[in-house]
């Protein structure tokens, strides 16, 4: 029986691609096989297969994963097209260019999540660990009734969740109390956890934080990741600048040089033990 384990963000940005990247080597390594999946992305930087196209992070994870890449990694991707309209990828094809409103009001809580349901238990035939990735923040309370991406995915696919924030922007204890506060109450229980992101100096400083959020919540910090610097292009979201990645042999030798510094560094800053519990 598979097992799987979800990282959701406080906010776009927060570190939740990479984080789920180093995830898929770090179990590689350990022995497990590995897929990455996300219901939902939205970006104009894919990877483009044999007859399928999908999000070039989950394309990223996969090779961090040391698995193949395939549609069922990201079965719904949406490629902006300015005016609340994008294209619509379904399962790696083509489907239609689609208005935010029609979107959400006729998609995606039928075909959507049905759709990335399908490919989950598809994956989840040919891989001991899942590691899902979220969308954004669970906790936009505007759209949680159209959120295919994060807790209901989580709830259906029973994965426990772990809460990345972004330290270095700021607010980072507000945006997890806060996030905590918004989730529908009955996903609560799905989080375990948080990790603390893009950190510099010396840790001691949040440990009165730390304490202080285990009273809020009631819930403990899984490990704190330094900020590190690494080449593993980003997704075109706020506050980045992507690079275009040419597949040739030269440069996957060289992201997967990347892939094994980033997963290094998370390795050495989480408790990767309890993490594995949680895949118990």
């Amino acid at each position: 029986m598979v097992k799987s384990l979800m990282i959701q963000g406080t906010s776009s940005g927060s570190g939740k691609t990479i984080l789920v990247t180093a995830l898929c080597r770090i179990f590689s390594d350990l022995g497990y096989t590995v897929s990455p999946f996300k219901a939902q992305n939205m970006s104009n930087f894919s990877y483009i297969g044999k007859n399928f196209e999908i999000s070039r992070a989950q394309a990223i994870q996969a090779v961090a994963a040391r698995t193949d890449i395939v549609p069922t990694q990201n079965p719904i991707l949406l490629k902006p097209l300015g005016n609340y309209k994008s294209s619509v990828f379904v399962n790696g094809k083509f489907f239609k260019k689609m208005h935010a409103s029609d979107y959400y009001e006729n998609f995606v809580l039928k075909t959507g999540i049905k759709t990335s349901m399908d490919s989950f238990k598809k994956l989840s035939q040919l891989h001991e660990i899942i590691f899902l990735e979220g969308a954004g923040s669970p906790a936009e309370i505007n759209l949680q009734k159209f959120d295919i991406t994060n807790m209901k995915i989580a709830q259906k696919t029973k994965s426990p969740v772990l809460l990345i924030t972004d330290i270095e922007r700021g607010g980072a204890f507000a945006s997890i109390v806060g996030t905590m506060e918004l989730i529908e109450k009955k996903y609560v229980e799905l989080v375990k956890g948080f990790i603390v992101n893009k950190f510099r100096g010396d840790i001691e400083i949040l440990k009165p934080g730390y304490k202080k959020l285990k009273q809020k919540t009631g819930l403990p910090v899984f490990g704190t990741i330094p900020m590190t610097n690494f080449e593993i292009p980003d997704e075109d979201s706020i506050g980045n600048s992507p690079k275009s990645l040419n597949w040739n042999t030269s440069n996957l030798k060289k992201l997967d040089t990347e892939i094994n510094k980033i997963a290094k560094v998370v390795k050495s800053s989480l408790n990767i033990r309890e993490v594995e519990k949680l895949l118990k």
